[in-house]
């Protein structure tokens, strides 16, 4: 909140007669993009009036307006660009002014887009960050300035600052990925061993580290007893990460294996992903370079446009899908619950009446300095047999007359 003088009473006067609009700023998607799409995706995700479970956003005595500040790490992957869109609509819907950046995946930058939507009044910050661990100093100051700090999707570690985190159950999907290639590998009653090699996320992307670890522990027992081998040997976190998730850094590394580990009489049975970037990585790889006959198991993440075509194609057996709407929904819940200076917890899924699964979470999630509070939602299983049930039928994704497949915004 801010201290105001005497000239800016005036102005702040005059604002207070305006309706609340979002603020347009350099790098700011606009609020047009949604109606590019088809005049029969309007009805798509227009939470109801109670969705929130909130009353009007309070009015800010000090300067007459209320804002958000949204930051997202960069526009590279389709879910970030999504995101988005969806925080930045749905704030708006309930009056609030919205300062929305993209950091093109650059601490430096994102840390200078923070910093900016101080000076410009933010009242509640929504950030995913490029690396949860650097952004310590900038929110100190945020909380300095009685701003509250929602991390979005991704853990802002090593801050005190942090008053909530929304996002799917990370460790879950990680399970979900192992439990799908136990099942498909028949592992629990093959006497055969079978081979795997990971693909993980990025290093600096503190939930890269919870699908890993809800892998790795869903096939330890596996790994353990050598129903599953790791013929290159890398199975370590580090070893097997992905810098900024990267697609063509996740292709060379597997090409590599591939041409040094299995020759044409070694078969690889399923390479795990930790999402859809990372897959489309390892596809290409397994195209080019894998000298085996049998068709790879091969795991995802978000449900992007290029894997559902893959999965469509057999080239990539599943993927895990987190309804971005459903973690936007949440995420504005929480935020006008904090701006209406509340202290949210478990009442508020009580009270919401939402249709989607979501806990509330206060032993888990600690950032170094603090167990942050969390509100978690669900992630599920794609595969080519519900595909059309949970993507299309469900509105999220549609086909132009052309019969090619868009995410509906």
């Amino acid at each position: 909140m801010k201290k105001i003088n005497l000239i800016a009473i005036t102005i702040i006067f005059a604002l207070l007669l305006s309706s609340c609009e979002s603020t347009q700023v350099a790098g700011e998607i606009g609020t047009n993009t949604a109606a590019q799409k088809p005049s029969s995706s309007a009805s798509v995700d227009e939470p109801s009036p109670d969705a929130y479970g909130q009353g009007s956003v309070i009015v800010r005595p000090d300067d007459g307006r209320t804002v958000v500040g949204i930051s997202m790490p960069d526009k590279l992957l389709e879910r970030w660009n999504h995101d988005g869109i969806f925080l930045k609509e749905h704030f708006e819907k309930e009056g609030c002014e919205v300062v929305l950046k993209y950091a093109n995946n650059l601490i430096d930058t994102q840390i200078n887009d923070i910093r900016s939507m101080i000076d410009e009044g933010a009242d509640l910050l929504v950030i995913t960050a490029v690396d949860g661990a650097a952004l310590s100093s900038i929110l100190g100051k945020a909380k300095s300035q009685g701003i509250k700090i929602v991390a979005y999707d991704r853990l802002l570690m090593n801050s005190d600052a942090v008053d909530y985190y929304v996002s799917y159950d990370n460790y879950k999907v990680g399970v979900l990925q192992a439990e799908y290639i136990i099942a498909a590998l028949g592992l629990k009653d093959s006497k055969d061993s079978k081979n795997i090699e990971f693909v993980t996320g990025d290093p600096v992307d503190n939930n890269a580290r919870y699908f890993y670890q809800g892998a790795v522990d869903t096939l330890f027992p596996y790994l353990e007893n050598g129903k599953l081998k790791v013929i290159s040997n890398q199975q370590g976190f580090y070893d097997t990460s992905t810098a900024q998730w990267s697609s063509d850094i996740a292709q060379q590394r597997l090409q590599i294996i591939l041409n040094s580990y299995y020759p044409e009489n070694v078969r690889l049975d399923a390479v795990l992903c930790a999402n859809d970037s990372t897959a489309l990585g390892a596809t290409r790889a397994i195209d080019s370079d894998y000298a085996g006959t049998n068709k790879v198991i091969v795991t995802g993440q978000d449900a992007d446009v290029p894997n559902i075509y893959n999965i469509i194609e057999g080239k990539q057996s599943m993927t895990v899908f987190k309804a971005l709407r459903d973690e936007s929904v949440v995420a504005v819940a929480l935020g006008l619950a904090l701006l209406a200076d509340d202290s949210p917890d478990g009442q508020l899924i009580a009270n919401s009446g939402w249709n989607f699964d979501c806990t509330y979470n206060t032993t888990d999630y600690d950032n170094g300095s603090k167990v942050v509070p969390s509100f978690l939602l669900s992630p599920i299983t794609i595969t080519k047999d519900n595909l059309e049930k949970e993507l299309f039928d469900t509105g999220y994704y549609s086909r132009n007359r052309a019969g090619l497949i868009y995410a509906v915004e």
